[in-house]
């Protein structure tokens, strides 16, 4: 990747912070300008280092990071937002929609995960630049909408509408939380597809995931449909 992007880091728990700042200086298409730890930190960093991207944590210590998403908005600035944090519900999703937030990676992930996320943003900012300067027709327009007339875009590399919908309806006829080892069991397909597509549902706010944690080894995630 030629072009980096830089990257401001907004999370209050200094461990996590550290951890999420070495994730994100591993993907090539990036580098952490700073680490903010609070809202109004925040704030006055996108003013003064102008940063591409803003991994936002949605719990702050001082105000919530919806707060600083509208007063973001507000100021007129359009810096892409990737919410990184613990809440799963659909509100919270539905209003860092509104304030165009395209990206939602829920707590914890491991830097795989993140890394996927991290394309998806590279992938939209430099073809949004490469956009900026032409007369939109129908693919541009949505390409930058994330959207096309045969339905949702799917940005997610290996991602497809159909097996989505497979996806969703199996975990929906699941009747309580599963994992993506028993989706994959269900539907027929590998645990890592499975994991991938459950992943998208829960970007897309119809699904949660929950870790649930073993004697143990890593916690093993647990997907809800958000209708159950």
């Amino acid at each position: 990747m030629s072009i980096v992007l830089r990257a401001l880091v907004v999370e209050d728990e200094p461990q996590v912070a550290i951890v999420t700042r070495g994730f994100v200086e591993r993907h090539p298409g990036f580098q952490v300008v700073a680490v903010a730890p609070t809202g109004e930190q925040a704030l006055d960093a996108v003013e003064t280092l102008a940063p591409d991207v803003v991994l936002l944590d949605v719990h702050l210590p001082d105000i919530s990071g919806l707060t600083v998403l509208r007063r973001l908005r507000s100021r007129g600035s359009r810096v892409e937002v990737v919410a990184v944090t613990a809440a799963r519900d659909l509100e919270t999703v539905r209003l860092a929609r509104t304030q165009g937030v395209r990206h939602y990676l829920v707590k914890p992930f491991d830097m795989q995960t993140l890394h996927q996320r991290l394309d998806d943003v590279h992938r939209a900012v430099v073809q949004e630049r490469a956009l900026a300067a032409s007369t939109l027709d129908q693919a541009g327009i949505d390409a930058v909408l994330g959207s096309s007339s045969a339905g949702p875009r799917l940005v997610r590399k290996g991602v497809n509408d159909r097996t989505l919908q497979t996806v969703e309806a199996a975990l929906a006829e699941a009747g309580s939380d599963a994992s993506a080892a028993e989706v994959a069991e269900r539907i027929g397909m590998s645990r890592v597809s499975a994991r991938r597509y459950l992943e998208r549902l829960v970007e897309l706010g119809v699904a949660r995931v929950e870790p649930r944690y073993g004697s143990a080894g890593r916690p093993e995630h647990r997907y809800t449909a958000t209708g159950s």
